[in-house]
């Protein structure tokens, strides 16, 4: 078996402080182009086409522009578009796809059908010259050069950056862009716990099942490190708001069920609090992601990251420990990382 730092998903993930780097130096002008697209036409309503990874990037959008600029951000259901042939009135609305590849016919359907009904369209992918791209108004180009492994990781970084950076923009909050600025040092920070989840991985060697809960910002973490945990470790690993988990799913926690939670600081710190003091009442076996001292306490496992990064940028620091910890359980299991079974890098559905 190849050495994990040796593998195309180890070197990028470990290249993604460079990545995000690179796209905040040379993708500035593109952004401010879209942010004066939005304000120029008024437009109150987005729209996010995206699939897997990139859907998930949509959850966080659907915080960020919410919480700092007044948006509201929905996500698109492409077979209204490609299936059904119904889709919906899009005046009024910026339709933003989301893509690294660019190539799935569903997520261009979309966006094509926006362009035919006069709406303003915006494109982040990876790939400046697929089909998607050609069909924006405006192109962010997410800069994270070659993603060889199939498993996203620096091109979800790069998203959630370029969300981040047109949320700033539209709001001219100079903290803001200074906050995300700094993000590229402080994810090189996070990189440093690779060597402490790589120890702690083979406790959870033959774990099968388990939850993973944020709420938020990082209700978008939680979806994407549920979904690498699937991709690369084969485990049914299911996502959940913390609120949304006391509505039933509670029900499956029962002594050494494994449940992973996001937690970082900021303004829903009290409430996860108590959502993991109930998780320890019913012994359940917390892995946690925080800075604060109090929820890795509670932990089984705690993956402590370091303080200092604001709550509204907090997704592009919590889901590295979360990518660190499903590339470690992969190889702990023998399992090829960079070509997970089944799947490709590439999927087109329409």
């Amino acid at each position: 078996m190849i050495e994990v730092s040796k593998t195309h998903l180890y070197r990028e993930i470990h290249q993604q402080p460079e990545t995000l780097e690179r796209f905040l130096a040379q993708e500035r002008a593109s952004v401010r182009r879209l942010a004066e697209a939005i304000q120029q036409r008024a437009i109150r309503h987005v729209m996010i086409a995206a699939r897997g990874t990139s859907d998930n990037a949509g959850r966080y959008a659907k915080y960020v522009l919410g919480a700092m600029n007044g948006l509201v951000v929905s996500l698109a259901a492409p077979s209204l578009f490609t299936i059904y042939q119904r889709p919906p009135r899009l005046a009024d609305t910026l339709v933003l796809g989301i893509s690294q590849s660019g190539r799935s016919p569903d997520i261009v359907a979309v966006l094509a059908e926006a362009r035919r009904q006069g709406a303003l369209t915006a494109v982040m992918t990876n790939e400046p010259d697929s089909d998607l791209a050609q069909q924006g108004d405006v192109v962010v180009d997410l800069r994270a050069g070659e993603e060889k492994a199939v498993a996203a990781t620096k091109t979800y970084t790069a998203e959630l950056a370029a969300i981040a950076l047109l949320s700033a923009t539209l709001a001219g909050d100079g903290q803001m862009l200074a906050s995300l600025e700094a993000m590229p040092a402080a994810v090189g920070r996070i990189l440093a716990m690779n060597d402490a989840i790589a120890q702690v991985a083979p406790r959870y060697r033959y774990m099968e099942r388990c939850v993973v809960i944020g709420r938020g910002y990082n209700y978008a973490t939680a979806f994407e490190l549920a979904l690498k945990l699937k991709e690369l470790t084969y485990v049914v690993a299911e996502p959940y708001s913390s609120a949304d988990f006391l509505h039933g799913p509670l029900a499956m926690i029962e002594p050494g069920f494994p449940a992973v939670v996001i937690a970082p600081a900021g303004l829903l710190q009290a409430e996860l609090r108590a959502f993991m003091e109930t998780l320890h009442r019913y012994q359940a076996e917390i892995i946690a992601i925080s800075d604060e001292p109090e929820m890795l306490a509670l932990a089984r496992t705690p993956l402590a990251m370091p303080p200092g990064v604001p709550e509204w940028l907090s997704p592009l620091a919590a889901i590295v420990p979360g990518q660190l910890f499903a590339l470690h359980q992969a190889h702990t299991r023998g399992y090829d990382v960079d070509a997970p079974r089944g799947i490709r890098k590439v999927t087109e559905t329409r």
